[in-house]
């Protein structure tokens, strides 16, 4: 439990380094150099995770220790940078526009090998979301529950994993957004026809290809999204600063583009993710008078896992003091706490 002062400030910010010939042709099609990182990570997955995909189709070569370390690979190196690319090319899209059908490869191409349909994230996120911020007409907003009860997470996750496609659908329908509709549903129904055509081929390899990492990024994705919204004003529940967290100084910014900053994500989507940590810094002052929740040195799924097993004191150990209002552990955990209650009825909105 330290004082913001007492930090020293390491998550990334945007270093301007030599250009390579490699980058100056790159640098032709994207819109922002800065998003050359994006380059390397689907280059890395065509060198790395598509070739294995690819062995575990061979006919009379599918091993299911193969699979177990393909998955392994996956999920601890890949996936995770994955799913941060894909949301930040979802805000600011990749390709220059001449080169626009290059955005697609992306969701439609990459998406499925890390449990992403085509057009489903895009749709949930941005044209859900971000414009209902938690509140309750947002699909996955989190102020209905107990947020420290595994209980009422598995209810949320449920809720997701067998109508969340349903309520998308019908929101897009409320809300007169056609296009997002049939997008979303077409990319759904892509990927599920998809995945029924290539069972026909090797019902294992699809299984462990794209079947598991299925089910396993729509948990981490519901658990990282509780994390992020689990401590929430009941009297400001529309206010980014008490209705999101902000994560800083973890090796998961570093890996995953600084999505530890959510506040100022919602606030300013927009916002490219190497100037996430000096807008932070720049703007102390406001998330110390908005009492705005910061912890150091742990991510949204360890937030998400601390509350889950009630390790209030794990959360109030790295709980960042943005002033002297909370001086000791038990001041920490009593507001942790309660932020972490379910809005009153009167005060959903």
């Amino acid at each position: 439990m330290r004082h913001v002062a007492e930090i020293p400030f390491t998550d990334p910010v945007y270093k301007n380094r030599p250009s390579s010939v490699f980058t100056q042709f790159i640098q032709r099609f994207i819109r922002d150099e800065r998003d050359i990182v994006f380059i390397h990570q689907i280059l890395k997955t065509f060198l790395v995770i598509i070739p294995i995909a690819v062995f575990l189709y061979i006919p009379g070569q599918f091993r299911w220790w193969v699979a177990a370390i393909y998955l392994g690979l996956n999920w601890a190196f890949f996936t995770p940078p994955y799913i941060l690319m894909l949301h930040c090319t979802s805000h600011r899209p990749l390709f220059k526009r001449e080169y626009d059908w290059m955005n697609k490869i992306i969701p439609w191409f990459l998406g499925p090998f890390f449990g992403e349909t085509p057009e489903t994230y895009f749709g949930h996120h941005m044209g859900m979301h971000h414009p209902e911020n938690n509140l309750r007409e947002d699909l996955s907003s989190t102020i209905e529950y107990q947020r420290d009860s595994l209980g009422d997470f598995m209810k949320y996750f449920l809720r997701f994993i067998t109508l969340g496609m349903v309520d998308l659908t019908n929101y897009f329908t409320r809300k007169k957004r056609f296009k997002l509709r049939k997008n979303t549903v077409v990319g759904e129904l892509s990927w599920y026809a998809f995945v029924i055509a290539m069972s026909f081929v090797n019902w294992q390899a699809t299984l462990a290809v794209f079947i598991i990492p299925f089910f396993f990024t729509r948990f981490a994705m519901m658990a990282g999204n509780w994390g992020q919204h689990a401590f929430v004003d009941a009297d400001a529940p529309a206010n980014c600063y008490r209705n999101s967290i902000t994560c800083i100084e973890v090796a998961y910014n570093k890996k995953c583009f600084n999505d530890g900053y959510h506040i100022i994500h919602h606030i300013k989507p927009a916002m490219h993710y190497t100037d996430m940590a000096q807008e932070f810094r720049d703007n102390l002052e406001d998330y110390k008078r908005e009492k705005a929740i910061v912890f150091e040195g742990i991510d949204f799924f360890i937030v998400w896992f601390f509350a889950m097993t009630h390790n209030y004191k794990a959360l109030a150990k790295c709980f960042v003091r943005l002033d002297d209002s909370l001086q000791t552990e038990e001041e920490v955990i009593a507001f942790l706490k309660t932020r972490l209650a379910r809005l009153p009825e009167e005060k959903l909105v």
